[in-house]
C-alpha cells in the first residue's frame, strides 16, 4: 500500500533517519512511536509529501488516495464548513467545482463536457457527499446551525472536529494523522476511536494518548536509532512485551557477569599455580568470549 525505501533524513550533522525500509499494509492502523525529538512528526511529513528527505522515497499504490489530517487551523477560514469537509477528498471536489463552473457559464458548447463529469461524480458518489459530510461533522459534534457558517467563525475545538471529518471524507486508502485526540472532548474522542477500529484501510498515527493507541493499533511502529520497526498488538502489547525482553535481557546480562566474576576469581586464585595454570588461561578465553 504505502512503501518507504531507503530513506534517509539528516540535519546537519544530526542523522534522524537512516536508510529506512519499511511497508505500510492495507487494513493495518500503525502507532508511530518514540522518543520525543526521535522524528515521528517529520517522518509523517515525510510520508505524506509535505517534505522532502535527505535521501530515499516513499511511494503510495498507484490509484490509491492518502488523506491527511490538517495542522493549519487557519488553512480554510475562507470556506463554508460543509464545504471545508467535502474538500477532503480533492478529487472530488476538483470535479464538482468544474461542473459548478461550467454550470455558471452554460452554453450549448459545455453541455457535453458537463455529461461527462456528471458521470464521473456520480461513480464517486458525488450526489451524497453534501449529506456524508453532514452526517460526519454531527456524529463530531458540529451541529447543523454550524455547516454552513465560515471556518473562520469557529473556535479552535470546532475546528479541530471539522478537519477530522474532512481527513476521514470518502474513505481515503491511507488515512494520516498527527495528535488527532488534541482538543477533543471523551465523547469525541470515543466516536474517533470507534470509526478507526471499523475503518477497513491503512491509518498511520502519532499520539500520546496511550489509551487511544490500545483502542485504535493493530501494530506499533517504533522508531528508535534512526530505523523504523513493526511490531504487531497494540501499544500495551508493546509495551508489555517490551519490558520482558528488556528483563530478559537484564537477566542475561547478571548471568554473563556472575559467570565473569566467578572466572575471574579463579583467575586470580590459581593463575600462579603450575597444576592449575592451564585451567586459568582456559577461563581466560572463556571471559573473553563472554
Amino acid at each position: 500500500m504505502l512503501s518507504v525505501s531507503n530513506l534517509s533524513v539528516q540535519f546537519g550533522k544530526r542523522i534522524l533517519f537512516d536508510e529506512v525500509n519499511t511497508k505500510f499494509l492495507h487494513g493495518n492502523c500503525y502507532g508511530i512511536i518514540g522518543a520525543n525529538g526521535a522524528g515521528k512528526s517529520t517522518f509523517l511529513k515525510i510520508i505524506s509529501g509535505k517534505m522532502d528527505p535527505t535521501s530515499g522515497h516513499v511511494s503510495l499504490e498507484s490509484g490509491k488516495r492518502m488523506s491527511v489530517l490538517t495542522q493549519d487551523h487557519y488553512a480554510f477560514d475562507d470556506f463554508p464548513v460543509l464545504e471545508t469537509v467535502v474538500m477532503g477528498n480533492k478529487d472530488l471536489f476538483a470535479i464538482k467545482s468544474e461542473i459548478d463552473a461550467l454550470y455558471a457559464n452554460y452554453t450549448d458548447e459545455n453541455a457535453d463536457k458537463i455529461g461527462e463529469l456528471q458521470v464521473k461524480f456520480e461513480e464517486m458518489n458525488g450526489w451524497n457527499a453534501d449529506s456524508d459530510a453532514a452526517a460526519m461533522l454531527s456524529n463530531l459534534g458540529i451541529k447543523e446551525e454550524y455547516h454552513y457558517t465560515l471556518m473562520s467563525e469557529l473556535d479552535g475545538k470546532q475546528k479541530v472536529r471539522v478537519l477530522i471529518a474532512q481527513a476521514l471524507f470518502g474513505n481515503p486508502d491511507v488515512l494520516i494523522m498527527d495528535e488527532p485526540t488534541n482538543d477533543l472532548d471523551f465523547e469525541t474522542i470515543a466516536w474517533l476511536e470507534n470509526f478507526l477500529a471499523n475503518f477497513d484501510n491503512t491509518v498511520i498515527v502519532v499520539s500520546h494518548d496511550r489509551h487511544f493507541l490500545d483502542a485504535v493499533c493493530t501494530h506499533i511502529s517504533d522508531i528508535d536509532f534512526g530505523k523504523i520497526n513493526h511490531f504487531s498488538g497494540n501499544y500495551t502489547f508493546w509495551y508489555e512485551s517490551s519490558q520482558l525482553a528488556a528483563k530478559q535481557r537484564a537477566q542475561q546480562n547478571k548471568k554473563a557477569e556472575d559467570k565473569k566474576k566467578e572466572l575471574e576469581d579463579f583467575i586470580r586464585r590459581f593463575s600462579a599455580n603450575v597444576a592449575k595454570s592451564k585451567q586459568a588461561t582456559s577461563r581466560k578465553k572463556m571471559i573473553e568470549k563472554l
